[in-house]
């Protein structure tokens, strides 16, 4: 059973910096020799006009497209990263340094190419891995729609993994028959957390899928690490027992009600795995534990319900989602963890400081 003590709310991050940015989601942590790459999904550099909607300036809606030069923003940028010193989450992030180009400005880590029209195509952050001298960054691949509910209408196309250096932070996606998807629409888009189990030296992949029913589920895939970058070397969860299979049709569901972001890593405090999600998108943080990465999973349990301290209207359902815990703040051997998400109107990473019971 998973207890909670207590829970500080840590407030927002990563606000005061020297880029004018404005907004940005996602917040995947990976952890390096020393420091942690954080990697982000749409970032906005500009300014905001204070009680004013980002997606609503003056009143109207933005649009589905590239906000790049739109109302008070000067740039959009589909995915960033950042650089953080080894710290624990106490007192909030500090020192970070956001990777930037030549000039000194933000960057996307994930670059478009040039057949994909900012417009309609976006590159989101999923999860990722340092192996050796590289670092490996999942992503998703969508492209925006006009029709839909507000404020934000996309059909995901599929999920795919890109692999760079640390000495200068240039990524190349990995191709399989000539398609940077890997996973396409109709599969689980892999990986929206991945986790190293050094006993056997496995990386275990967690993919997000929606059913029939509109509903999201968990899979689970697992490769070696000499491997991470041929797709055929992936086997799937396809039964309790463990039981594997090269068949991502085949694979079972592990759980249920996340978005399209979580974490998982082995907590020495619970002595068991630990799954952290947003359960669907109206504010309560859960969380899960097993035995092992394949499970058995607990029911979902609640950690914290956000409260909206911004209180204003807005002319859709509010948007409260992306939570996942951060290993590499946790303090007391994992008795205190540290778990960010977004509220769509503050678009900034929100941390909580989470004790243990």
């Amino acid at each position: 059973m998973l207890k909670i003590k207590r829970v500080h709310d840590l407030g927002l991050q990563f606000t005061d910096n020297p880029h004018r940015m404005v907004g940005q989601d996602g917040a995947f942590s990976i952890p390096l020799n020393g420091k942690t790459l954080w990697f982000f999904g749409d970032t906005l550099i500009g300014t905001r006009v204070p009680g004013e909607s980002l997606w609503y300036p003056g009143g109207q809606w933005i649009g589905p497209g590239d906000m790049t030069g739109k109302a008070t923003y000067e740039r959009m940028l589909n995915n960033t990263g950042l650089l953080l010193p080894r710290q624990t989450g106490k007192g909030g992030l500090k020192n970070f340094r956001y990777i930037c180009d030549e000039q000194g400005q933000l960057r996307p880590l994930i670059p478009l190419l040039g057949h994909e029209d900012p417009d309609w195509i976006r590159l989101w952050c999923l999860h990722g891995i340092r192996i050796g001298k590289k670092i490996y960054l999942y992503f998703i691949k969508v492209q925006m729609l006009v029709d839909g509910p507000l404020p934000a209408n996309f059909e995901v196309i599929g999920s795919g993994l890109v692999v760079g250096s640390p000495d200068d932070w240039q990524f190349l996606r990995v191709f399989h028959r000539g398609s940077d998807i890997l996973w396409p629409v109709g599969q689980p888009h892999f990986a929206t957390a991945i986790l190293r189990d050094t006993r056997e030296d496995w990386l275990y992949a967690y993919g997000v899928k929606k059913d029939e029913t509109g509903r999201q589920n968990c899979y689970l895939a697992r490769v070696r690490p000499t491997d991470i970058e041929q797709l055929g070397a992936y086997e799937y969860l396809i039964g309790r027992k463990p039981a594997w299979g090269d068949s991502v049709a085949e694979a079972i569901p592990l759980f249920e009600g996340m978005p399209n972001e979580m974490s998982v890593s082995f907590n020495p405090w619970l002595d068991a795995y630990l799954a952290v999600h947003s359960y669907e998108t109206d504010g309560r943080i859960v969380g899960r534990t097993a035995p092992e990465p394949w499970g058995p999973w607990s029911e979902a349990q609640l950690i914290w319900t956000v409260q909206v301290s911004n209180g204003r209207p807005i002319p859709y359902q509010r948007l409260i989602y992306a939570a996942k815990e951060h290993p590499s703040l946790a303090d007391e051997s994992g008795q205190i963890i540290y778990i960010t998400y977004i509220e769509f109107e503050e678009y900034y990473p929100h941390l909580l400081e989470v004790h243990l019971g």
